[in-house]
């Protein structure tokens, strides 16, 4: 049960954030201070309700227990000690939701990587399917989209994509699509009509500024050479691709999309960038509690996450066992939501619970 006291002092904070910046603090004190401000206030609005409620419930208490009420107040006073005793617990429980400690990267846009896996022309074909399917998902929530790295086959799949989704809550939302997505269909090669089952791996990361990872340059190893398309033709004859490779940790990043070299070098450098800090704070995620491994939204690449099977139009979410025969609408993003709403469900659930464990 959330104290008295733990709502008042939310209150307070906010009381005293208010003042702090009406008094005039400016430059970097003032954005602090407004950040915090902008995450406390739902919080305070909840715990505001909550007290305001409790002082509601003692009220009506008080005035059931006068014996000089007459009949008809002492019903209204009944009817809504009822309603009350309904609303409280949903307002405790909203409340709990918002004081549990926040994915620092929640705010920040993400990078978006899509790669084929098992199963040859068909999982690219697949990933090209998923990279659409969260281009649409991104136009319902008016997220823009930028292509960083493209890879291509010849029949018009995906090899590799990385793409930039910029908007309110898009890594907070996408994180929950990093792991491996299985489909189950048959190919439009396959004569003998029998089903395959091919394999696309995702990963979301939460896009940094330079000043959110340090990077030094002298750790950068910078190869160019010359862009290729699909096929292996040259898409120009100038060495304008740009690999990059972290050596401290090994992370090696490509980028031959654009004509310029420069263009190409800082697109892999947001690339870059990216991938060490999302290793640094999966590493710091692991440190901090070892059970978050196998729990929704881990980040874990390798896991199993999602089926897409198209003779039954059904699609299944492995981690939360949930089922939707909207494979359609799932693939057109207007059904994404209905899945990533149930997995940030039965993560906070899981959270609640490790908490009060």
């Amino acid at each position: 049960m959330i104290r008295d006291e733990q709502i008042e002092r939310i209150l307070e904070r906010l009381e005293e954030l208010e003042r702090m910046m009406s008094e005039g603090a400016g430059g970097e004190d003032y954005v602090r201070l407004s950040k915090e401000y902008a995450e406390l206030s739902p919080v305070a609005a909840g715990a505001r309700a909550l007290k305001d409620a409790r002082r509601e419930a003692v009220d009506l208490e008080e005035l059931l227990a006068d014996a000089a009420a007459d009949d008809e107040m002492r019903e209204l006073a009944e009817m809504e000690r009822e309603d009350l005793a309904g609303r409280l617990p949903d307002l405790e429980a909203t409340l709990r939701v918002l004081l549990l400690p926040k994915d620092a990267a929640d705010e920040k846009n993400a990078i978006l990587e899509i790669r084929a896996g098992t199963g040859g022309d068909e999982a690219a074909l697949f990933a090209g399917d998923l990279m659409r399917m969260y281009q649409r998902y991104a136009e319902e929530r008016a997220w823009k989209v930028e292509l960083l790295s493209l890879s291509e086959t010849d029949l018009g799949g995906i090899k590799e994509a990385v793409v930039q989704v910029a908007g309110k809550g898009a890594f907070a939302r996408l994180k929950y699509e990093s792991g491996v997505h299985r489909v189950q269909r048959v190919p439009e090669t396959e004569s003998g009509g029998r089903i395959h089952t091919s394999a696309a791996t995702v990963a979301v990361l939460p896009e940094v500024e330079e000043i959110d990872v340090d990077i030094d340059e002298n750790d950068l190893r910078v190869d160019t050479y010359r862009a290729q398309g699909a096929g292996g033709q040259h898409v120009n004859t100038t060495d304008s691709a740009v690999r990059i490779t972290h050596e401290p940790t090994g992370i090696v990043v490509q980028c031959q999309d654009e004509k310029s070299q420069h263009k190409n070098r800082a697109k892999a450098m947001k690339i870059l960038r990216a991938r060490v800090y999302d290793a640094e704070r999966l590493a710091q995620a692991e440190d901090r509690a070892e059970t978050r491994r196998a729990q929704v939204g881990s980040g874990d690449r390798s896991e199993r996450i999602r089926t897409y099977n198209f003779p039954q139009g059904r699609v299944t979410d492995h981690r939360i066992n949930l089922t939707l025969y909207k494979l359609d609408r799932m693939l057109s993003g207007e059904a994404v939501d209905e899945v990533v709403d149930a997995l940030v469900a039965h993560d906070q659930a899981e959270r609640l619970a490790e908490a009060d464990g």
